[in-house]
């Protein structure tokens, strides 16, 4: 149980009641906020990979990648030499001192260190045209995935099996056939999800796709999810399972942030269907959605540059979060007991229950 849930626990909440929204006489719901904290940036953050509720690390444009080691209380830049102009659009952290990070768009970069970000090792390089990372996640402290948009018409994917210190293109036969003017979006490092030997990823554009693959990543098959597509700017952003059935996707149109319409979906086969959310949904335009790993009671939150929300049972219903705008990505720690957004102008929040 998550440490958000505990709490709710001990102030005489139990699950099923806040799941569903009845209260004892005299209680009120469980309310989150968020805590602004000093970035000492004011590049646009869209990768972060929160390891404790002491540990975090943060990476957005003009090669700005960013650590705590202290809650947030001090936000420290560890830039990577000669990746100034990178945009890092995701990042994935192992502990305080081994993380690699991801440069989207051309050339693609992928940089590893394995001493808190006092020194870097450039693992990937790829100058192709039309390369472009989406995303990255691990399934262990080994194995992991890139996800790049379609080249010659498939989805390009990388693989890792010893931490990201050297990477592989997945063959041909591995690689998901697009359709024509279907892509990711490198919005949040949130496109991508895993857990356990399953992978998702979500898409937009000419069409709001989820593909599943249950063996980590050899084949993969695709849903239709209803999140809008039609257009480049819209579609699927962010997908996130809460155990092996349940899971969520989030997204809209990104040239109409307040927009609620077709933002989220929700899937209770393992990603074999996909339903819109039939309660209150979030309140536009969203980029992330997260929960605490491996706790199935965990509540999930969503965020984007209009607001964030939070949702008590499952991504059915949403409720919306009082706080900054401007947010691009999410994370929750391993732990359940801390969790930040970060997204424009430097913006970074750690979430707090009340």
């Amino acid at each position: 149980m998550s440490v958000i849930f505990r709490r709710a626990a001990a102030a005489g909440l139990g699950l099923a009641v806040l799941a569903a929204g009845l209260l004892p006489a005299g209680a009120s719901m469980p309310s989150l906020s968020w805590t602004i904290q000093t970035s000492g940036t004011s590049e646009s953050l869209r990768g972060l990979s929160a390891v404790d509720e002491r540990t975090a690390w943060v990476s957005g444009s003009k090669g700005t990648v960013l650590r705590t080691v202290d809650g947030g209380e001090t936000w420290t830049a560890v830039p990577v030499p000669g990746a100034e102009e990178a945009d890092f659009r995701d990042i994935e952290a192992f502990g305080p001192e081994e993380a690699v990070v991801m440069a989207a768009g051309r050339p693609a970069r992928l940089f590893r260190t394995a001493d808190g970000g006092r020194t870097w090792t450039e693992t990937y390089f790829d100058d192709s045209p039309g390369i472009f990372l989406d995303a990255l996640a691990f399934f262990d402290g080994m194995n992991g995935l890139a996800l790049g948009d379609p080249m010659d018409g498939r989805f390009f994917l990388l693989r890792t099996s010893d931490g990201g210190r050297t990477w592989r293109s997945l063959p041909l036969e591995s690689r998901p056939a697009a359709l024509e003017g279907e892509a990711a979006f490198a919005a949040s490092g949130t496109a991508l999800h895993v857990r356990g030997n399953a992978a998702w990823f979500c898409t937009g554009g000419a069409a709001s796709r989820i593909w599943l693959s249950s063996d980590g990543g050899v084949r993969w098959e695709a849903v239709s999810a209803p999140l809008g597509g039609g257009t480049p700017s819209s579609g699927g952003f962010s997908v996130y399972f809460l155990n092996e059935k349940a899971g969520i996707a989030v997204g809209g149109d990104y040239r109409n942030e307040p927009a609620d319409a077709d933002n989220a979906a929700v899937t209770f086969d393992g990603g074999k269907t996909w339903a819109p959310v039939s309660g209150r949904r979030p309140g536009g335009f969203r980029e992330a959605v997260a929960a605490v790993p491996e706790d199935p009671s965990s509540p999930a939150v969503t965020v984007g540059p209009s607001g964030s929300d939070v949702s008590f049972d499952g991504g059915q219903t949403w409720i919306a979060i009082g706080g900054p705008e401007g947010f691009h990505t999410l994370g929750f720690a391993g732990n359940g007991l801390a969790a930040w957004a970060a997204g424009r102008n430097g913006l970074i929040a750690r979430l707090a229950f009340q």
